[in-house]
Order: C-alpha cells, then structure tokens, then sequence
C-alpha cells in the first residue's frame, strides 16, 4: 500500500512512501482508505515543529481526519464489511491518568497519551489502516462524499459541550453566538449552534470567496468589521474563538456580554506580543460573571455527537466545505501552501489516481 509519511521535526520530508499492507489485530477493522483531511496541525508537523514516530521508527504515517470503508470486521464488533467510518485520534496513556482511566482521554492530565498521526501512532493516510473497532465511528452512508468532516466537527461538538456544560452553572439561555473565523471548525462551529437554534454571526476578513455565502446560506451573518465593532453590535452570548489570533482571542474576552462563555479552540503563536488593558479583562469577566474555557482534540462520544451533526445537515452545504481534493500521487501540494479560496483540503485514498 501507499501512505503520506513524514519524518518528525525534519522540515520537507514529506513523501508517499510504499509500506507493507497493515495487519489488523484481534479486535481491529481494516480499513480503505477513502480521504484524510488536511490541517494546520498537519502542516505544522511537515514544517518540522513537532511530531513524534512509533518507538523506534523514524517515519510517522501522518493524517488523524480520517474516513474510509470497512474491508474486514471482527466477529461481535458492530461493524460490517462496506461501512464507512472514521477512526478517533488519541488513545489513553499506558499508565491512565484519573481522566484517561474514565474514558475521558481528551483531558489527559499527565501528557502521555497518543495520537494517531501525530504522536507515537501511526496516521490515517494511507490505502488501508486498521482501527480498534472501540475507536471507530460509524457514518451515514448519505456521508460518503463528506465523511472526512467528521473528525474536525468532533473538535466543535466537544466545544459545544464544554460551553453548555459551563453555563449550565446557572439559568442559561444563549440566544446570539460570534464565531470568530471562517475556516472549516469556524463553519462546522457555525453549523452546530444552526443547529441549535441560535442567532448565529460569524467573524472573517474575507470578503470574496466561498465563505460568506456558506455562512449565509446557514441562515447566518457574515461579518467582515473589526471584533469590537461586531461584539458592540452583536453582543453575544457566545464567543467560539476559531482562530488563535491574539487580537480577536484578546477582544473576544473582553468583549463577551454578562455571563458571557468564551470558548477557545484557535491555537496561538507564541511569540507575538500585543498590548492589553488587563484590568479591563479582568473587571470585565469578573463583574459579567464570565467564563472561558480552551478546548481541544475529543473523545469517542464527541465523535458519535458529531456523527448525528454531520447526519442532520445538508450534504450539499457540506461537500462546498471542501474547496480542494488532492489525489494521493500529489499529496505534496495539499501540504503544501494554502490557495486563496481554500477551506477544506482533503487528500483522496481510492480514486483513480491515487
């Protein structure tokens, strides 16, 4: 089989690799690869900033936004030859923290835990993969051309239930959310609080492009003017930082109305340093009773909430989410720089090229 593989913290050693076909254990699937979504993280990762191979390999099959259809199921798993699935990203440390032994590897608290693609696990971009079928979740078959969504809206169902859970703390009725970014978990963050019934705005500095007209066709409202003017007019609920650029992450916490939740999902460069009225801040979260949260990665019932998002929504609207597919013999480009218009860029694992 054919695989994207890198060399950790080696920057251009990206390649596509011939490999042995995998060998599924007991209580694994095997999997054909369909697609595997691209990200920041990823790119991150071929630029040599982080990652890490299996022990004592020196390359790391990359991809954790899998989708792909069954080839082999073991007995008693649920699971059937043709099924489309995507296979969960992080696994729980050897020696399970209190979280990591409840299921709840997402909040790992020692640092020890896997991740497929990323840390210590082999990826999903690859012509086969196996899955322990404890950490696949199944997919609709209307899915089938937008399955790779999957993983990155598990990242926004967990977001979505970090800020219920939070403001649940007292009487809580959200009715406006700001999602700052228009990329595809500011889109997928977008479609779930839709879904929601919210009154539903979305932040981006594009003005031309596929962005605005997905954000309006949710029913939504696009924005292009700077984060105090929006959150002035807006005066959201919800704030669902999408970004990780300090100023809209700075002017959304100071910004969020009273008993405000500022979820975090955006990562930061560090290194940037901007100037900040942090009193301001602070007698703005504390006297609004204010709450915020960063969340990040998700666990197996995030994915399954995920699951019955992508289900609920239309497959059109979803299939416009991916701007780009990239066939496997020229997996280098979709690594590579982002196009103008992207979204969602997506290498394909099965079409004719691949």
């Amino acid at each position: 089989m054919r695989a994207v593989t890198i060399e950790p913290e080696r920057k251009d050693s990206l390649t596509v690799s011939e490999l042995p076909d995998p060998t599924p254990g007991e209580d694994d699937l095997l999997v054909e690869g369909i697609a595997v979504g691209v990200c920041g993280t990823d790119r991150e990762i071929v630029t040599g900033e982080y990652g890490a191979a299996p022990p004592g390999r020196d390359r790391l099959v990359l991809g954790h936004e899998s989708f792909g259809r069954v080839r082999r199921a073991p007995h008693g798993s649920g699971f059937s030859p043709g099924d489309l699935v995507a296979g969960v990203v992080r696994r729980p440390d050897p020696e399970p923290c209190g979280a990591c032994a409840r299921g709840q590897f997402d909040m790992c608290r020692n640092g020890r835990y896997t991740e497929r693609g990323i840390k210590e696990r082999d990826g999903y971009a690859a012509q086969l993969w196996t899955v322990e079928a404890a950490y696949a979740v199944p997919l609709d078959a209307r899915l089938a051309d937008v399955g790779v969504l999957l993983e990155p809206t598990s990242v926004v169902a967990k977001a979505w239930d970090e800020i219920e859970r939070i403001g649940g703390r007292a009487w809580f009725e959200p009715r406006r959310v700001l999602v700052t970014g228009a990329g595809p978990i500011g889109l997928l963050g977008a479609l779930l609080g839709a879904q929601r019934g919210l009154d539903v705005h979305v932040l981006d500095q594009v003005t031309d492009g596929p962005k605005p007209a997905l954000v309006e066709d949710l029913g939504a409202t696009y924005h292009t003017d700077t984060i105090d003017r929006v959150l002035d007019a807006v005066r959201p609920d919800i704030v669902l930082e999408a970004t990780g650029a300090g100023p809209l992450v700075l002017g959304a916490l100071a910004g969020a109305g009273a008993y405000g939740v500022v979820c975090l999902t955006g990562v930061s460069t560090p290194g940037r340093d901007l100037t900040v009225d942090a009193g301001g801040v602070n007698r703005a979260l504390v006297l609004g009773n204010g709450a915020v949260v960063g969340s990040v990665n998700a666990r197996t019932d995030h994915y399954r909430r995920a699951a019955d998002a992508l289900g609920a929504a239309d497959a059109g609207w979803l299939g416009r989410l991916i701007t780009r597919r990239v066939p496997l013999d020229r997996a280098p480009e979709a690594y590579g720089g982002k196009h103008p218009d992207d979204v969602k860029v997506v290498v394909t694992l099965d079409g004719p090229d691949a």
